[in-house]
């Protein structure tokens, strides 16, 4: 009896020295989620990130949500990456919230605006002429996800310029189906628009100006994270730091979402349309590269 269970604890013990590289939780450190909302970049973004991650080694999880619940779950730590943060004026009220407990990876675009946009048929050009047109609006300004940013700036707004307007809540795309539909009656339409977005491509579009600066000025883009992903994931966060978009590229990016219905399809052919610059972005040292290390790494840790 001895002798069996002296051979008994051998075979455990060696069947857990060779599990350990295959069952080791270190099986987990290349599982990345990015959060997103359905805005055109934040989905175009996300999508073209999440291949480029993928070529490299890394599964990642697309998770959709709202503005609230996202920043939420970043701060929380069940989402690990946001790579369409507007400051410093359309989210700061979240990463005022939320900082301690986020981090900066880079900006993606320095060129970002918001406001209230019409067709540019639409002849008046400031946000201190809306009332005096109300009816050709049905008095609505048609908006997207309650609770996101630009949300909140239409809601200022409409205080400081003490509009006589409903803002009506939708979605990213249901806002652009009705804007489209608009612009085919030649209706008076008005929305909270931001650029970069394909409809400005599509359509003949102006940011109605706006004196009091409710909306700030130009915003840039940045990726973020949950707090310690540079150091749990450092060539992730490195890689992600370095995506910069100008403004040809990002409105190209869109575009060809918005042309591909599959995001999927979409972001390969993007991508396969510059290479050259995707392979700008990545880090000197690839994981894709270095699985025999990254093995030996798992076994040790």
């Amino acid at each position: 009896m001895n002798k069996i269970y002296k051979l008994n604890i051998l075979l455990l013990i060696l069947a857990t020295i060779i599990c350990l590289p295959s069952c080791s939780p270190g099986e987990k450190k290349n599982n990345i989620s990015i959060v997103y909302p359905n805005w055109a970049e934040g989905i175009a973004i996300s999508n073209m990130a999440k291949k480029i991650l993928e070529k490299q080694g890394y599964n990642i999880t697309l998770m959709n949500a709202d503005i609230a619940p996202l920043f939420a779950s970043l701060s929380n730590g069940k989402a690990d990456v946001f790579l369409d943060a507007w400051v410093p004026v359309t989210h700061q009220d979240y990463l005022n919230q939320y900082g301690n407990n986020l981090e900066t990876l880079g900006e993606i675009y320095d060129s970002a605006r918001v406001g209230f946009v019409v067709p540019d048929y639409v002849n008046i050009n400031s946000i201190e002429e809306l009332n005096a047109n109300k009816n050709k609006f049905s008095g609505e300004i048609i908006g997207i996800d309650v609770g996101a940013g630009i949300m909140k700036s239409a809601e200022k707004a409409i205080q400081e310029y003490d509009l006589d307007f409903r803002l009506k809540p939708s979605s990213g795309p249901a806002m652009t189906a009705l804007l489209k539909k608009a612009i085919e009656n030649k209706q008076w339409i008005i929305i909270t628009g931001w650029s970069p977005h394909w409809m400005f491509s599509d359509f003949k579009l102006k940011f109605l100006n706006d004196p009091k600066n409710t909306f700030g000025k130009t915003e840039t883009i940045e990726s973020i994270a949950t707090k310690g992903f540079s150091q749990k994931q450092p060539f992730a966060a490195e890689l992600l730091k370095n995506i910069k978009l100008d403004t040809k590229q990002l409105p190209s990016l869109i575009s060809k979402f918005n042309k591909i219905q599959n995001e999927g399809e979409a972001a390969e052919s993007w991508i396969s349309e510059n290479q050259e610059l995707i392979d700008s972005w990545l880090p000197a040292s690839s994981p894709s590269t270095s699985k025999s290390r990254s093995k030996m790494d798992q076994s040790i840790k």
